[in-house]
């Protein structure tokens, strides 16, 4: 395994760490939109010959109040899933997790901020021995495992249209179906006391956040709320990947402004590893993202209340 993997994290009494599912290749002009690429670039300049950027695959992987959580689970290993992706061999998630001396089935909550195929890919398995074309033999990856999500993001996922049936693959979800916690609305969800799923609509419609509070402290997770640290500290720089833009933009603007007023830690899925940082203001008012260092690695256990 050559992926990293491991670095921990607090906020309050929760300890936390990164795991990660390798690196997926994507087209940096879908990434930015309508930014022009002469501003973009200076932002982003390692590219390959056919103008795609390298996303990170963080997750995290969380213990509070007994429950073990995983939030995310990257593009998967069944048939496609690693089209566009760094190869098994250099390390999954899965890998990632057993150098944390973590099993799937110590798995208790998957958390998915959305539905795309880079966030639930490892939702699910091909079951061991069977044959990897026949799509009735996948299964959970998280056998003991609760999958939670945004209700109308299991709608439009498991009914997609034109532009997002590229994404919404089935393959990540018909084996899920009878393990669902769906959120509804605009309601908030409490995995536990410390992990709460926050809805956050602008990337998809059921797009979600998940916010980690302890004490006097919080963090978040944002998921696609951006793909590029540059996105956090421009609010005009909205994915083309967005299906509301305008909302995203909004949605975007409160939650930075949150963050950096309580000096939030924000883990970010789509940066280089491990993505974790926070949003501050420079001498002249402007957002800027300042990396984190971890604290150590691997995954102490979290103190239970």
């Amino acid at each position: 395994m050559t992926i990293p993997s491991g670095a921990r994290y607090s906020i309050g009494a929760v300890n936390f760490a990164v795991v990660n599912d390798g690196i997926n290749w994507y087209d940096a002009g879908a990434i930015f939109g309508v930014v022009p690429r002469v501003m973009w670039e200076r932002q982003q300049r390692e590219l390959d010959d056919s103008y795609r950027m390298p996303l990170g695959l963080n997750c995290l992987l969380l213990r509070s109040q007994g429950k073990t959580v995983l939030i995310d689970s990257g593009v998967g290993n069944k048939p496609g899933d690693r089209d566009s992706a760094s190869p098994a061999s250099e390390g999954t998630l899965l890998d990632s997790l057993a150098s944390l001396g973590v099993s799937p089935g110590e798995i208790d909550v998957v958390v998915n901020t959305h539905l795309h195929s880079d966030h639930c890919g490892w939702n699910t398995s091909v079951a061991p021995g069977a044959d990897p074309d026949a799509p009735e033999l996948l299964i959970p990856t998280f056998p003991n495992a609760k999958y939670v999500m945004s209700a109308q993001e299991w709608d439009d996922a498991t009914h997609p249209n034109e532009r997002t049936r590229a994404t919404y693959l089935s393959r990540n979800l018909d084996p899920i179906a009878d393990r669902l916690e769906l959120v509804t609305g605009e309601d908030e969800y409490a995995v536990t006391d410390e992990i709460v799923f926050v809805p956050t609509p602008g990337h998809t419609h059921g797009h979600g956040t998940v916010a980690i509070r302890s004490g006097q402290e919080w963090g978040v997770y944002v998921g696609d709320m951006v793909q590029h640290r540059s996105q956090l500290e421009r609010t005009a720089w909205v994915s083309g990947l967005d299906v509301l833009p305008l909302v995203s933009m909004e949605t975007k603007k409160t939650l930075t402004e949150q963050c950096i007023e309580a000096g939030a830690l924000v883990m970010f899925c789509h940066g280089p590893y491990p993505g974790v940082g926070r949003m501050t203001l420079t001498d002249a008012g402007h957002r800027k993202w300042v990396d984190v260092e971890p604290e150590g690695e691997g995954l102490p256990g979290a103190h239970s209340h």
